[in-house]
Protein backbone atom coordinates (compact mmCIF):
# COMPACT_ATOMS: atom_id res chain seq x y z
CA UNK A 1 0.00 0.00 0.00
CA UNK A 2 1.65 3.29 -0.74
CA UNK A 3 1.42 5.83 1.29
CA UNK A 4 -0.81 9.26 0.28
CA UNK A 5 -3.18 6.99 -1.80
CA UNK A 6 -6.10 8.29 0.55
CA UNK A 7 -5.15 11.89 0.76
CA UNK A 8 -7.62 14.17 1.16
CA UNK A 9 -10.44 11.61 1.90
CA UNK A 10 -11.18 12.45 5.98
CA UNK A 11 -11.90 9.12 7.57
CA UNK A 12 -14.55 8.43 10.51
CA UNK A 13 -13.99 5.66 12.77
CA UNK A 14 -15.90 4.17 15.76
CA UNK A 15 -14.11 2.56 18.61
CA UNK A 16 -11.10 3.87 18.00
CA UNK A 17 -9.40 4.24 21.68
CA UNK A 18 -8.26 0.90 21.37
CA UNK A 19 -7.56 -2.47 19.77
CA UNK A 20 -8.83 -2.57 15.60
CA UNK A 21 -10.26 0.56 15.76
CA UNK A 22 -6.87 2.53 16.38
CA UNK A 23 -4.77 0.01 14.45
CA UNK A 24 -7.39 0.92 11.60
CA UNK A 25 -7.46 4.46 11.86
CA UNK A 26 -3.81 4.46 12.28
CA UNK A 27 -3.32 2.63 8.77
CA UNK A 28 -6.07 4.93 7.22
CA UNK A 29 -4.02 7.80 8.37
CA UNK A 30 -0.89 6.40 7.40
CA UNK A 31 -2.25 5.78 3.77
CA UNK A 32 -3.39 10.39 3.46
CA UNK A 33 -6.61 10.47 5.35
CA UNK A 34 -7.83 12.78 7.94
CA UNK A 35 -8.83 11.26 11.09
CA UNK A 36 -11.88 11.34 13.29
CA UNK A 37 -11.43 9.07 16.06
CA UNK A 38 -14.67 8.55 17.90
CA UNK A 39 -15.39 6.54 21.43
CA UNK A 40 -16.84 6.64 24.80
CA UNK A 41 -13.55 7.22 26.58
CA UNK A 42 -12.17 10.72 25.50
CA UNK A 43 -9.11 10.33 27.93
CA UNK A 44 -7.95 7.36 25.66
CA UNK A 45 -9.06 8.67 22.18
CA UNK A 46 -6.49 11.61 22.83
CA UNK A 47 -3.51 9.23 23.67
CA UNK A 48 -4.42 8.33 20.00
CA UNK A 49 -4.80 11.47 18.36
CA UNK A 50 -1.54 12.56 19.73
CA UNK A 51 0.24 9.45 18.70
CA UNK A 52 -1.36 9.89 15.14
CA UNK A 53 0.01 13.51 15.36
CA UNK A 54 3.17 12.92 16.10
CA UNK A 55 3.65 10.74 12.70
CA UNK A 56 2.23 14.25 10.63
CA UNK A 57 -1.22 12.90 10.47
CA UNK A 58 -4.16 14.93 11.29
CA UNK A 59 -6.63 13.57 13.80
CA UNK A 60 -9.10 14.84 16.09
CA UNK A 61 -10.95 13.39 18.85
CA UNK A 62 -14.67 12.88 19.49
CA UNK A 63 -16.26 11.30 22.25
CA UNK A 64 -19.61 9.81 21.55
CA UNK A 65 -21.65 6.59 22.10
CA UNK A 66 -22.71 5.30 18.94
CA UNK A 67 -25.64 3.37 20.66
CA UNK A 68 -27.20 7.11 21.29
CA UNK A 69 -29.19 8.41 18.51
CA UNK A 70 -28.58 12.15 19.73
CA UNK A 71 -24.82 11.38 19.93
CA UNK A 72 -24.78 10.19 16.64
CA UNK A 73 -26.26 12.95 14.89
CA UNK A 74 -23.72 15.59 17.10
CA UNK A 75 -20.57 13.23 16.28
CA UNK A 76 -21.33 13.68 12.35
CA UNK A 77 -21.76 17.39 12.83
CA UNK A 78 -18.55 17.85 14.64
CA UNK A 79 -16.59 16.08 12.13
CA UNK A 80 -18.01 18.05 9.17
CA UNK A 81 -17.43 21.17 11.11
CA UNK A 82 -13.58 20.42 11.50
CA UNK A 83 -12.89 18.15 9.31
CA UNK A 84 -14.91 19.18 6.07
CA UNK A 85 -16.67 16.25 5.41
CA UNK A 86 -17.27 11.95 5.68
CA UNK A 87 -15.69 9.77 2.79
CA UNK A 88 -15.17 7.04 4.61
CA UNK A 89 -16.89 5.41 7.86
CA UNK A 90 -15.63 2.51 9.86
CA UNK A 91 -18.04 1.24 12.24
CA UNK A 92 -15.59 -0.89 14.88
CA UNK A 93 -17.71 0.00 17.76
CA UNK A 94 -18.40 -2.92 19.63
CA UNK A 95 -18.89 -5.02 22.89
CA UNK A 96 -19.41 -8.31 24.10
CA UNK A 97 -20.75 -10.25 26.51
CA UNK A 98 -19.74 -14.12 27.16
CA UNK A 99 -22.42 -15.86 29.28
CA UNK A 100 -24.99 -18.65 29.14
CA UNK A 101 -28.49 -17.22 27.10
CA UNK A 102 -30.45 -18.05 30.66
CA UNK A 103 -27.81 -15.51 32.80
CA UNK A 104 -28.39 -13.14 29.79
CA UNK A 105 -29.99 -9.87 31.45
CA UNK A 106 -32.19 -8.17 29.37
CA UNK A 107 -29.82 -4.73 29.99
CA UNK A 108 -26.93 -7.13 28.81
CA UNK A 109 -28.96 -8.12 25.73
CA UNK A 110 -29.54 -4.77 24.62
CA UNK A 111 -26.21 -3.10 25.44
CA UNK A 112 -24.47 -5.61 22.84
CA UNK A 113 -27.47 -5.18 20.05
CA UNK A 114 -27.50 -1.60 20.69
CA UNK A 115 -23.78 -0.94 20.61
CA UNK A 116 -23.27 -3.75 17.96
CA UNK A 117 -25.37 -3.28 15.39
CA UNK A 118 -27.95 -0.32 16.12
CA UNK A 119 -24.81 1.61 16.79
CA UNK A 120 -23.87 0.75 12.89
CA UNK A 121 -27.01 1.88 11.62
CA UNK A 122 -27.55 5.31 13.22
CA UNK A 123 -23.88 6.31 12.23
CA UNK A 124 -24.91 4.86 8.59
CA UNK A 125 -27.83 6.59 8.51
CA UNK A 126 -26.52 10.14 9.87
CA UNK A 127 -23.10 9.42 7.18
CA UNK A 128 -24.78 8.34 4.17
CA UNK A 129 -25.95 11.60 3.09
CA UNK A 130 -22.70 13.57 3.48
CA UNK A 131 -21.39 10.70 1.38
CA UNK A 132 -23.66 10.92 -1.66
CA UNK A 133 -23.23 12.77 -4.63
CA UNK A 134 -19.67 12.66 -4.96
CA UNK A 135 -18.39 9.46 -6.67
CA UNK A 136 -16.56 8.15 -4.25
CA UNK A 137 -17.12 6.90 -0.31
CA UNK A 138 -16.49 3.72 1.53
CA UNK A 139 -18.47 1.85 4.45
CA UNK A 140 -16.84 -1.13 6.19
CA UNK A 141 -18.25 -2.79 9.32
CA UNK A 142 -16.55 -4.96 11.61
CA UNK A 143 -18.53 -8.23 11.23
CA UNK A 144 -16.89 -10.98 13.10
CA UNK A 145 -16.50 -14.49 11.89
CA UNK A 146 -18.92 -14.79 14.66
CA UNK A 147 -21.48 -13.63 11.81
CA UNK A 148 -20.98 -16.84 10.29
CA UNK A 149 -20.46 -18.87 12.43
CA UNK A 150 -20.62 -19.48 16.90
CA UNK A 151 -19.71 -20.51 20.03
CA UNK A 152 -21.18 -21.21 22.88
CA UNK A 153 -21.89 -18.21 25.37
CA UNK A 154 -21.75 -15.72 22.04
CA UNK A 155 -25.97 -15.43 21.44
CA UNK A 156 -26.06 -11.63 21.60
CA UNK A 157 -22.86 -11.21 19.77
CA UNK A 158 -23.54 -13.43 17.07
CA UNK A 159 -26.94 -11.52 16.85
CA UNK A 160 -25.52 -8.51 16.06
CA UNK A 161 -22.77 -9.61 14.12
CA UNK A 162 -25.39 -11.57 11.55
CA UNK A 163 -27.59 -8.71 11.73
CA UNK A 164 -24.90 -6.29 11.34
CA UNK A 165 -23.83 -8.57 8.02
CA UNK A 166 -27.41 -8.49 6.63
CA UNK A 167 -27.20 -4.48 7.11
CA UNK A 168 -23.92 -4.14 5.17
CA UNK A 169 -25.43 -6.18 2.48
CA UNK A 170 -28.54 -4.41 1.93
CA UNK A 171 -26.87 -0.73 2.11
CA UNK A 172 -24.46 -2.00 -0.45
CA UNK A 173 -27.09 -2.88 -2.72
CA UNK A 174 -29.21 1.08 -1.81
CA UNK A 175 -25.96 2.67 -2.06
CA UNK A 176 -24.11 0.90 -5.15
CA UNK A 177 -25.97 3.66 -7.92
CA UNK A 178 -23.86 6.21 -5.73
CA UNK A 179 -20.69 4.99 -5.91
CA UNK A 180 -20.51 4.23 -2.31
CA UNK A 181 -19.16 0.62 -1.62
CA UNK A 182 -20.23 -1.09 1.62
CA UNK A 183 -18.17 -3.91 2.66
CA UNK A 184 -17.64 -5.83 5.89
CA UNK A 185 -14.93 -7.84 7.34
CA UNK A 186 -14.94 -10.49 9.61
CA UNK A 187 -12.03 -10.82 11.67
CA UNK A 188 -11.33 -14.47 13.48
CA UNK A 189 -9.13 -14.45 16.71
CA UNK A 190 -7.06 -11.31 16.83
CA UNK A 191 -5.07 -10.58 19.62
CA UNK A 192 -7.17 -7.35 21.06
CA UNK A 193 -7.99 -6.25 24.40
CA UNK A 194 -11.52 -7.78 24.21
CA UNK A 195 -10.04 -10.91 23.59
CA UNK A 196 -7.99 -10.65 26.96
CA UNK A 197 -10.28 -13.07 29.13
CA UNK A 198 -9.12 -15.71 26.63
CA UNK A 199 -5.51 -14.45 25.65
CA UNK A 200 -4.60 -13.86 29.78
CA UNK A 201 -6.04 -17.94 29.91
CA UNK A 202 -2.95 -20.22 28.62
CA UNK A 203 -5.63 -23.01 28.38
CA UNK A 204 -8.56 -21.09 26.21
CA UNK A 205 -5.76 -19.55 24.19
CA UNK A 206 -4.50 -22.77 23.07
CA UNK A 207 -7.93 -24.43 22.46
CA UNK A 208 -8.38 -21.15 20.17
CA UNK A 209 -4.48 -21.45 18.29
CA UNK A 210 -5.89 -25.58 18.16
CA UNK A 211 -8.49 -24.45 15.77
CA UNK A 212 -6.59 -22.03 13.69
CA UNK A 213 -5.09 -24.01 10.46
CA UNK A 214 -2.41 -20.96 10.35
CA UNK A 215 -1.57 -21.92 13.87
CA UNK A 216 -1.24 -18.39 15.68
CA UNK A 217 -3.81 -15.24 16.43
CA UNK A 218 -4.63 -12.89 14.12
CA UNK A 219 -2.60 -9.80 14.69
CA UNK A 220 -4.36 -5.78 14.77
CA UNK A 221 -2.30 -4.91 11.83
CA UNK A 222 -3.06 -7.08 9.48
CA UNK A 223 -6.86 -6.39 10.06
CA UNK A 224 -6.19 -2.56 9.13
CA UNK A 225 -4.00 -3.16 6.06
CA UNK A 226 -7.49 -5.02 4.96
CA UNK A 227 -9.57 -2.55 5.58
CA UNK A 228 -6.93 0.49 4.12
CA UNK A 229 -7.21 -1.85 0.49
CA UNK A 230 -10.94 -1.81 0.73
CA UNK A 231 -10.92 2.21 1.23
CA UNK A 232 -8.57 2.44 -2.18
CA UNK A 233 -9.20 2.80 -5.72
CA UNK A 234 -7.78 -1.18 -5.99
CA UNK A 235 -11.40 -2.38 -4.60
CA UNK A 236 -13.75 0.04 -6.17
CA UNK A 237 -15.06 -3.44 -7.90
CA UNK A 238 -15.74 -4.95 -4.38
CA UNK A 239 -19.40 -4.32 -2.63
CA UNK A 240 -21.37 -6.18 -0.34
CA UNK A 241 -18.85 -8.29 0.33
CA UNK A 242 -17.64 -9.62 3.65
CA UNK A 243 -14.05 -10.21 3.74
CA UNK A 244 -13.13 -12.77 6.32
CA UNK A 245 -9.30 -13.12 7.87
CA UNK A 246 -9.14 -15.70 10.41
CA UNK A 247 -6.37 -17.68 9.62
CA UNK A 248 -8.58 -20.46 8.29
CA UNK A 249 -10.93 -21.10 11.33
CA UNK A 250 -14.32 -20.67 9.03
CA UNK A 251 -12.78 -22.76 6.28
CA UNK A 252 -13.10 -26.08 8.32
Amino acid sequence: MSEGMLAGKVALVTGASRGLGRAIALALGEAGARLALAARNREALELVAASARTRGMTAGAFECDVSDEAQTSRLVKDVVRHLGGIDILINNAGVNVRKPLEEFTLAEWRQVLDTNLTGAFLMCRAAVPLMKGRGYGRIISLTSIMSHVALPGRAAYAASKSGLLGLTRALALELAPERITVNGISPGPVATEMNAPILQSVELSREFTSRIPLGRWGAEEEVARLAVYLCSDAAVFITGSDLVIDGGWTAQ
